[in-house]
């Protein structure tokens, strides 16, 4: 059976506490960002094109370009298993994500898309299914992906997440909104990685201090989100922050903007996700707080900034 439209939706994530370190070992922190949200339309053709709109691209499935193969790779997976070949339907994606910014934008369009279809189809979907589709795209546009994105960027709760294991989800009662900042400067992961392991090369013990205790917040912050202990996150949060800087995955345009938010009333601030580049977050305790450190933000230099209040994510 299939329908005039189907729809799957999706949104961001952010990773709290733990980038690089969870890499070697260390847990983290990731949370679902629902406020930023991705959706998929499948809409009915009469003809057998298929076709794909997006802000990337717009034409024919078989077009897309290299920096989309995973999509395609996903897309043409998911016709064969509905036996689709010759269904024809424009698939739209409308994303409030920014790209190459740590907020899971390549995971949430294959959760989104593998939810749109079988919405469309009209199949039910369970988690381990969803994410072993989603990982078809993850595979080729990250090679080894963690799953921290894709569990994250579908799941409506706080993953506690070790490598290698499967996300916990984790209690969350925290009176406060979240700033994110995107600094405009794409972020450069490789990069980033390969400062903490030249790192770990030439001084081990001082960049094995910072990770474990890096793993240690992490623990931490756990207790703090259960608690609604505010204050204390914060300065786990720069503590944090410190210890990124010192591992070299920190940036000029990061440090500016993280300055800036603790100079305007965040209760803590620090980048996220690869680094050197890309977003930061800061912890405000109200909202009208957090709207004016957004505007204070962008009047330095943010190029994009999104609002989270976190006490809606404690039912979530």
């Amino acid at each position: 059976m299939v329908k005039q439209q189907g729809i799957g939706t999706s949104h961001a994530k952010i990773i709290l506490m733990g980038e690089h370190s969870v890499v070697y070992g260390q847990p983290a922190i990731a949370l679902p960002l629902p406020n930023v949200k991705l959706t998929v339309t499948i809409d009915q053709q009469t003809d057998k094109q298929q076709l794909i709109n997006s802000r990337y691209f717009n034409g024919p499935l078989a077009d897309l370009p290299e920096n989309m193969r995973g999509i395609q790779k996903l897309i043409t997976a998911l016709v064969t298993k509905f036996n689709g070949h010759d269904d024809g339907w424009q698939l739209t994606i409308a994303s409030e994500l920014p790209a190459e910014r740590g907020m899971g934008s390549s995971a949430a369009t294959a959760i989104a898309i593998v939810r749109a279809f079988f919405d469309y189809y009209e199949k039910g979907l369970d988690r381990d299914e969803l994410l072993k589709l989603a990982d078809i795209e993850e595979e080729v546009t990250h090679r080894s992906p963690s799953g921290l994105d894709a569990a994250t960027t579908s799941s409506d709760k706080p993953l506690y997440y070790i490598k290698g294991q499967e996300g916990q989800p984790i209690e969350m009662n925290l009176s406060a909104t979240m700033v994110i900042a995107d600094t405009g400067v794409k972020g450069a992961t490789k990069e980033a990685i390969a400062n903490v392991q030249q790192l770990l090369a030439d001084n081990p013990a001082a960049a094995n201090e910072h990770i474990n205790h890096l793993g240690t917040l992490v623990e931490e912050t756990k207790s703090f989100l259960k608690n609604n202990e505010v204050n204390k996150l914060g300065t786990a949060l720069n503590a944090a922050q410190v210890d990124l800087a010192t591992l070299n995955v920190s940036d000029d345009s990061l440090d500016k903007l993280i300055k800036v938010a603790n100079q305007n009333g965040a209760r803590g601030a620090k980048l996220t996700g690869g680094g050197r580049g890309g977003c930061m977050f800061a912890i405000m305790q109200t909202a009208l707080g957090a709207r004016r450190l957004a505007s204070v933000l962008k009047e330095n230099g943010a190029k994009q900034t999104w609002i989270q209040p976190l006490d809606a994510q404690g039912a979530i």
